[in-house]
């Protein structure tokens, strides 16, 4: 009996304590998510369009609005070279993200710290502001979280956490529509604002728990070299460069869904909370299925499986001229989450699956910074054509470019995307 035990394997405690250690930082990485989940949801989509369309945005000002997330994406080139140089992810990680979340927190002040003939200026450089910092943020999140997560279970946990993320969203996104058809106006937009100010701070404080995790980094030590990598790669760079046309279709409608429900039909925040819940529950159920299929099938094939399901939502927006426009308006947004759950899904695994890791970070970069581009003229040019056919019949204004862009999107699918996210 004395033998066998000192048999017993000496590797297994050091198995299991990394086990353990890998366990609780995708815990951390979960929790994490709960805070910043609440407090964006109350700062994006309907909300975002609501709170501008209160301080007196444009249409234009506001597809302005919308599309400055992505353009500052460009910024991530410069990031993705110089965290080669941190000694720290971590610190650097913890410092641009709580510098996001105060900067975006603090459009909520506009109202009470500017003119009223200053609020969309005030609200528009704040905004601006934190999401460079974001910019930042972001691509440390990035690398920081594709080394924490192994990858034999990455495809697992981020289809849980996403599952997880979106349920809760959906949940706040009705709470924050029912508080602002009940409140209107500036009372309504306050109490979400509290809300937000305090689950920005519990995020921040999250984040100190992340571990500093071993950062594998780039051969190469000087930026043109770096940058040369994706770029010379054929392959990632027409994938990366047709998502990006893609993307900028997309745009054009996508962001201003709200503007369009919000002013031209007239629908309530609770009703509008309810089409966007639709969509997220069935990009939740969709999660799982692509999941499934990405055991089976290549991360670009399945990217290609998408676009013609994202193509028919803004199709179906042309039967609000034959069908009652609610049962119009939830079939659109339905068949939107399925397509968007799997094209966002697919999109981050291969940019983290298909690209080496030791120059992920600088992939990552071009990735976001094209598409970043792409997607900041999308709603840019939307909200100009939304003012432009402003004294056009109403019918094209609200959808009329929703046909156009999808019929464009199917011909796009068709054609070029049967040629490039073909499997290599």
């Amino acid at each position: 009996m004395s033998i066998m035990r000192n048999r017993q394997p000496v590797h297994r405690p050091k198995r299991i304590r990394k086990a353990s250690v890998q366990r609780k930082n995708l815990q951390i990485a979960t929790f994490e998510g709960i805070p910043a989940t609440i407090f964006q949801v109350l700062l994006q989509g309907q909300f975002l369009t609501g709170f501008l369309l209160y301080l007196g945005a444009t249409s234009s000002q506001i597809g302005f609005v919308l599309a400055l997330t992505t353009l500052v994406n460009i910024g991530q080139i410069g990031v993705a070279f110089l965290i080669q140089k941190l000694p720290s992810r971590k610190w650097a990680m913890v410092t641009f993200v709580a510098l996001h979340r105060i900067l975006w927190s603090s459009t909520g002040l506009v109202p009470f710290i500017f003119p009223k003939e200053y609020w969309v200026i005030a609200f528009i450089a704040l905004y601006t502001t934190a999401f460079i910092a974001n910019t930042a943020g972001s691509v440390l999140w990035s690398s920081v979280i594709s080394d924490l997560v192994p990858p034999k279970v990455r495809g697992r946990y981020f289809g849980i956490r996403n599952t997880f993320l979106n349920a809760l969203g959906s949940l706040v996104m009705y709470g924050g529509g029912i508080v602002l058809d009940r409140y209107p106006g500036g009372h309504g937009f306050l109490i979400l604002y509290i809300v937000v100010w305090i689950f920005s701070t519990a995020n921040i404080i999250v984040y100190l728990f992340y571990p500093d995790v071993p950062f594998e980094k780039s051969e190469e030590n000087k930026f043109l070299p770096m940058l040369k990598k994706p770029l010379h790669d054929t392959l990632f760079m027409k994938s990366t460069l047709f998502l990006a046309g893609w993307l900028l279709l997309q745009n054009l409608v996508v962001p201003l869904y709200s503007y369009v429900m919000l002013q031209l039909l007239n629908i309530n925040y609770q009703t509008m909370s309810l089409l966007n819940v639709s969509q997220t529950v069935f990009m939740m159920a969709s999660f799982y299925v692509w999941g499934n299929l990405n055991a089976k099938y290549s991360n670009k094939r399945l990217l290609l499986w998408t676009l013609p399901i994202i193509a028919v939502s803004s199709l179906i927006w042309g039967l609000l001229s034959v069908l009652p426009m609610l049962v119009v308006l939830f079939a659109a947004h339905i068949v939107f989450g399925v397509g968007v759950g799997g094209f966002n899904q697919l999109a981050f695994n291969f940019i983290i699956g298909d690209t080496p890791k030791k120059e992920r970070p600088m992939y990552m970069a071009v990735y976001a910074a094209l598409t970043g581009i792409s997607s900041f003229f999308g709603p840019l040019i939307g909200g100009k054509i939304y003012e432009w056919i402003e004294d056009w019949p109403h019918w094209i204004q609200v959808f009329g470019t929703q046909l156009v862009v999808g019929l464009l999107m199917i011909v796009l699918a068709a054609t070029l995307g049967r040629k490039i996210l073909k499997d290599a």
